[in-house]
């Protein structure tokens, strides 16, 4: 079987419409701004429960793995973590990220559609 190459990343914007780790504000997500060059991915995120985060990894087909740190809105706690996102394209033609990440050994699930 041969792997196609996923369309780039590179100045995309996703919000986050689900997470099991938390509750999403669906009128102010968590909004994350991807960059990328080669297989090289790296962006920013805030919105919702995030003041500010940022996360840099690598692009391999359709799966994006990056490593992660945020500061809590509520306080300013610092949350680390690594993640693995399968990307797809929806009906419409948008990129969808379905990510699967651990917080203090926690397994959660999150979805972010492209805007």
């Amino acid at each position: 079987m041969v792997m196609r190459s996923f369309p780039s990343l590179d100045d995309l914007r996703f919000a986050m419409v689900s997470s099991t780790a938390s509750t999403v504000d669906a009128d102010a997500p968590t909004v994350f701004q991807y960059h990328q060059e080669g297989s090289l991915v790296w962006g920013e995120y805030t919105g919702d429960t995030v003041s500010e985060g940022r996360f840099v990894g690598e692009m391999i087909d359709d799966q994006v793995r990056v490593a992660f740190a945020h500061a809590l809105a509520v306080d300013g706690t610092v949350v680390r973590g690594e993640a693995v996102s399968r990307a797809e394209i929806d009906d419409a033609g948008r990129v969808r990220l379905v990510e699967d990440f651990a917080v203090d050994g926690v397994d959660h699930v999150s979805v972010c559609v492209q805007l």
